[in-house]
């Protein structure tokens, strides 16, 4: 819940606040090399040709402004050691806090052409500072660093519980694709700019509140300067003020040009003498008191930074340095805060580390705009359906079309998905659309409707959809007449159960004739969600409806995970071998407990040579379409299929469809860093391994790579609050059971019940150790257990059902949710009986109906 609540803190403030911070990372990156590319743009300006003579001094050169621009109030000189960079004198000017930088020939006083660029980089230090809005702008940005503070904490914190090598942590995967993709490009972009995006936002919000600036001096030790001593009472202090006033008075009438020409005169040769010290610019300022001090200030010749400025005192009347203040002894903490500017830019650290963090700032767009698509991929389904549901739609209706109502029957929210996409695909063309859940279907309905379609999944050995049992019950037990009625039947099952392929959608399709409704066309099977037969689904409405519809089909990217594990859990067990399967991901991903693992199954090597010596296939030949060899072309294909006579290696490729996927309830939760799954092999009469079960357990290698991907499975996702939960299961349905139990305890949530069921407990009882420490430390209030082979009469887990039915009604007398995850045959339709006969026929349908019976049988 906690990652929950920050992720979404976290898209919210992207979306609001990346703008804002992109415009702040741009300029401020910008702004950075403001100096290199101002002498870069105005070479004139800061070089000149060396002479052989000397260079004006400071005194010179304030003689020579007063006699040709005696009314120029010069505020400080300038000179640089280099015999080719230009001098400068910093003269009053309206506007200006800081005075005027004006650039000069240091061998003739000419004043050199004036800096170009200035105003754009001043334009450019308040698009960062306050976006040229002044107070309140200055509020947004500190706000909006703040929040560039949470998201690099939240970041990290949302990627952090993942054990990855540094290579995963740091590396994008150019070969993932759309979302997985954007998500790796954020996540792995982002922990690149970590430490960049906290130093900068630190430093930054220095200047944006007196809190944040305390608090660093706080924080650092070091004593915050005072711009001016507050006087205490006294006399001692009176007679001081009145002194400092009478010295004021004096000094407000300055110096004479001759006194001034004089100080600058004295302090330029003798300093110069004293120093001993080599510097690349000295400047003088230009004295106000006649106390016969001067400040000055240097910098050495190979400064740290560009602000690292050494500071002096010098007397000209007694010709002695009063006072010395070198960069290089201030304690690294002093040093820190009295060089601000170049730590928030990173000049502090050294030009690598200031060109890193340009870019690191340069680069925040990158962050905005992935996270804007993210977000925007998350809510297209969402506005599909909206936009779907809502009778002033995205385009305008064609008023003279029929309605047409699309229902779907789902159970892991395949049909779903496909019932919104004709929908949308329907509303482009102009047509007024309804979708229903069949659950929420009546006779009713369909004696208002001409235009029906139906897309209906056939669950386990041939049920309709746990939500749709309700629907054949009150609708397909009566007669209805619906000679009006024109309908199509998209009917979706798996070929895997031969017997009872798509029987729920055609059992529909027969019951919709026997009422007089005529089909547009031949009910359309699926298998798998073929993308082949939703294509031919899709043109069949086309042809009927005479209507342009854009294609549609239900896109599957497989991303690649590493096998880390792979250990057998019921070794000398009668029943066929189960296996504990862990996947790692090499991507960010995140799950719910419930949630399904989609596999992508492979051929092993020896069936793909068997195939390739059938056909006579050269090994290592090349696929040149694809710049692969034939093996790794091969890998997920169906080599049972007949094939004709084929030119080239791409012809082959042509005629043999793709190995259908495979379905595992996933037996983890995101905190537990992997993703496991409970696997039991499968073999047919000959002895060869099930497609998906042989492909985990035994074909695909250790460490390296499995095709998987995560599906939603929403009607067996745990409910969020701490209501008493039953959970009841058999064989690897413990899978399902498992993530649920650890979200739960996660949650510090107590109320919960196991009914687990297999062959015997000493070889069967998959992950006892922590069921009976989950039992022992009170998260498991109540264990039920029904091993079949461990006494003669065989009990199974609704049998222990039967024997707790007392205690059932109560815990469902305290709002209980039921889930049920393992083998349909057997199991679940004994322990759906079990619960019939317990609860009866018309509380098991509303506990269907409020989401408190939840399903997950195969």
């Amino acid at each position: 819940m906690l990652k929950k609540i920050f992720f979404q803190i976290h898209w919210f403030l992207g979306i609001t606040a990346g703008l804002i911070l992109s415009i702040m990372g741009v300029t401020g990156a910008i702004y950075s090399y403001e100096q290199p590319i101002q002498k870069w743009m105005n070479p004139a300006s800061y070089t000149v040709q060396a002479e052989s003579h000397a260079k004006l001094s400071p005194a010179q050169i304030y003689q020579h402004f007063q006699t040709t621009q005696p009314e120029m109030k010069i505020n400080s000189i300038t000179i640089a050691s280099s015999p080719t960079e230009s001098s400068s004198i910093n003269i009053e000017k309206e506007g200006a806090r800081k005075g005027y930088n004006m650039m000069i020939n240091p061998y003739s006083a000419e004043v050199l052409p004036e800096i170009k660029g200035r105003d754009f980089f001043q334009f450019i230090q308040q698009l960062h500072r306050n976006l040229t809005v002044g107070p309140v702008g200055k509020q947004i940005t500190g706000a909006c660093t703040l929040i560039l503070i949470f998201f690099v904490l939240s970041g990290l914190y949302l990627r952090w519980p993942k054990k990855h090598s540094i290579k995963q942590w740091l590396a994008v995967k150019p070969k993932l694709k759309g979302r997985n993709f954007l998500w790796d490009l954020h996540a792995v972009a982002g922990t690149w700019v970590i430490i960049f995006y906290l130093m900068l936002a630190c430093t930054g919000l220095y200047w944006s509140y007196d809190w944040w600036r305390n608090g660093m001096f706080a924080v650092l030790g070091v004593e915050k300067p005072q711009a001016e001593m507050q006087a205490k009472g006294g006399k001692e202090n009176k007679k001081a003020d009145q002194h400092k006033q009478q010295n004021h008075e004096k000094d407000k009438k300055g110096l004479l040009p001759e006194q001034i020409s004089y100080a600058l005169t004295q302090s330029w040769t003798g300093f110069n003498a004293q120093i001993q010290r080599p510097y690349s610019t000295l400047t003088l300022n230009i004295p106000k008191k006649s106390d016969g001090n001067i400040e000055l200030s240097f910098v050495d010749a190979v400064p740290q930074h560009e602000r690292a400025r050494n500071k002096a005192t010098y007397n000209y009347q007694s010709s002695s340095v009063q006072k010395i203040e070198l960069y290089e002894d201030k304690q690294l903490n002093e040093k820190i805060m009295s060089s601000m500017l170049p730590v928030h830019r990173g000049s502090f650290f050294g030009p690598v580390y200031q060109f890193l963090a340009a870019v690191a700032a340069l680069i925040m767009p990158l962050f905005f705009v992935t996270g804007w698509m993210l977000y925007l991929k998350r809510r297209k389904q969402k506005k599909l359906t909206l936009a779907a549901r809502n009778s002033s739609a995205v385009v305008m209706v064609d008023p003279d079309a029929k309605a047409w109502l699309i229902a779907y029957a789902t159970q892991t929210g395949v049909s779903e998905q496909l019932a919104w996409r004709t929908a949308t695909s329907l509303q482009e063309a102009r047509q007024p659309v309804t979708v229903k859940s069949v659950q929420h279907l009546t006779a009713d309905d369909l004696k208002n409707t001409q235009q029906l379609l139906i897309i209906a999944s056939t669950y386990g050995t041939g049920e309709a959809p746990d939500l749709a049992s309700g629907f054949v019950r009150k609708v397909m037990n009566q007669s209805v007449d619906l000679s009006h009625l024109q309908y199509a039947v998209l009917a979706l099952g798996s070929k895997e159960y031969a017997d009872t392929f798509c029987s729920f959608g055609h059992s529909i399709d027969q019951w919709l004739s026997q009422q007089g409704a005529s089909a547009f066309f031949p009910a359309i099977e699926v298998d798998n969600a073929s993308p082949e037969a939703i294509q031919q689904w899709n043109l069949a409405l086309a042809k009927v409806s005479k209507l342009e519809l854009q294609s549609m089909q239900i896109s599957k990217t497989f991303d690649p995970w590493i096998l880390k594990q792979r250990t057998l859990l019921n070794p000398d067990s009668l029943g066929a071998p189960a296996f504990n399967i862990e996947l790692t991901p090499q991507h960010e991903v995140s799950w719910q407990a419930g949630d399904i693992a989609e596999i992508q199954p492979g051929n092993s090597a020896e069936r793909i040579q068997q195939f390739m010596l059938r056909y006579k296939i050269s090994s290592g030949q090349m696929v040149q379409s694809l710049n692969i060899s034939i093996e790794q072309a091969l890998w997920d294909k169906d080599l049972t299929v007949e094939i004709e006579p084929f030119a080239n290696m791409e012809h082959l490729l042509e005629q043999l469809p793709a190995l259908p996927s495979r379905e595992y309830s996933i037996a983890s939760i995101p905190a537990q860093q992997i993703l496991r799954l409970v696997v039991r092999q499968q073999s047919d009469s000959k002895g060869n391994t099930g497609l998906g079960s042989g492909w985990l357990t035994q074909h695909a290698a250790v460490n390296q790579p499995v095709s998987l991907r995560i599906r939603t499975n929403e009607s067996f996702h745990l409910i969020n609050d701490n209501r008493p939960v039953i959970l009841i299961g058999n064989g690897t349905g413990i899978a399902g059971l498992m993530s649920l139990l650890s979200a739960r305890i996660r949650a510090d949530y107590t109320d919960n019940w196991l009914i687990f069921g297999e062959r015997q407990r000493e070889h069967d009882f998959f992950y006892q150790s922590t069921i009976e420490a989950w039992q022992t430390t009170g998260m498991l209030k109540h264990l039920d257990l029904a091993f079949s082979r461990d006494q003669d009469e065989k009990i199974y887990v609704h049998h222990k059902l039967r024997e707790q039915a007392t205690e059932l009604k109560q815990w469902i007398d305290q709002d209980a949710v039921i889930y049920v995850c393992g083998s349909i045959n057997g199991m679940a339709s004994d322990v759906d009986q079990a619960l019939i006969d317990i609860l009866g026929a018309t509380l098991v349908d509303q506990l269907r109906n409020d989401g408190r019976y939840r399903r997950d049988v195969y």
